[in-house]
């Protein structure tokens, strides 16, 4: 049960109430926004509610049981705050969002409602529409441990152990030209063995993109020029001589554990494990039963 403080629930039992509603956001690069649908500028906690013209929420249904309750946050695209750029290149997905309830009058009397992250952003004629989803979305993220025979750790992680801040798996690079959508041809690595980085990542550091991350699928020398196949769309928002940083990549497998990276006794896998070809298979005469791995 929700327990609010003295002065702010004696405000709201008077029935002449000064209320309005502001929405802090938190971005994955730490960029903190606060709006409010209050005329004036509303500061507390180290952050300034500023109006923002034609933002408004929508009702919030509140549900039994662990179901994901869902929420609209509806508003007019602004240059100088939420970007139709910055929103197309992904900068507010998953964000964290607060909304509270103030009163204008004396901010310190306040109710924190809700805590959600933002989900599926829709831009239509200049105003985005932001679905806001509960805590209980964490409930619907796997986690533990899956028994298969590839890594399930993050090349990099605490899991893995690999420190990708070494030379010998971080290039510098620069967009040398835009072959499509998905693909671009960089220069600058050309002493990194063919192939190096698929699976791996880049992180932008100039251009449009600068301070994002994008998965690289694959990696292709052709002709002494090394083209990249990306999972996103970069080349929509990627200029010739534009800079990024490539970090090596891992396709999980144990011997690319042991091989590229000497790194097999901390592989998260179980590459002995038999798959379902062996477990519906018949017993043949001559097949070596003595204990052995069945796979190697």
């Amino acid at each position: 049960m929700r327990t609010l403080d003295a002065g702010y629930a004696a405000h709201i039992a008077s029935g002449a109430t000064t209320l309005a509603y502001c929405w802090r956001l938190t971005r994955a690069d730490g960029t903190v926004l606060g709006f409010t649908d209050h005329d004036q500028i509303l500061r507390f906690e180290d952050t300034d509610f500023v109006p923002a013209h034609g933002l408004d929420g929508s009702e919030v249904p509140a549900k039994l049981g662990a179901q994901v309750d869902t929420a609209e946050i509806l508003g007019v695209l602004h240059a100088d705050a939420i970007t139709e750029i910055d929103i197309a290149l992904g900068r507010y997905d998953g964000a964290g969002v607060e909304t509270f309830r103030v009163n204008w009058r004396d901010v310190s009397q306040r109710d924190l409602l809700r805590h959600d992250t933002i989900g599926e952003i829709v831009r239509e004629d200049g105003v985005f529409r932001a679905e806001l989803r509960s805590g209980q979305q964490a409930l619907n993220q796997i986690k533990g441990r899956v028994y298969q025979r590839l890594c399930n750790a993050s090349l990099g992680d605490n899991q893995c152990g690999i420190n990708l801040d070494v030379p010998a798996f971080r290039g510098y690079a620069n967009v040398a030209a835009i072959e499509g959508r998905f693909r671009l041809a960089l220069s600058g690595l050309n002493s990194f063995a063919p192939g190096w980085f698929n699976f791996g990542h880049a992180v932008w550091t100039t251009g449009q993109r600068s301070g994002l991350r994008d998965a690289v699928r694959a990696q292709q020398r052709l002709g002494g020029v090394e083209v990249l196949e990306f999972a996103a769309p970069v080349g929509d928002w990627a200029s010739v001589g534009d800079a990024l940083t490539l970090y090596a990549g891992c396709d999980r497998r144990f011997a690319t554990c042991g091989q590229k990276f000497d790194n097999s006794v901390n592989f998260r896998g179980f590459p002995h494990i038999p798959g379902s070809d062996y477990v519906l298979r018949y017993p043949r005469q001559g097949d070596a039963l003595d204990g052995r791995a069945v796979v190697r």
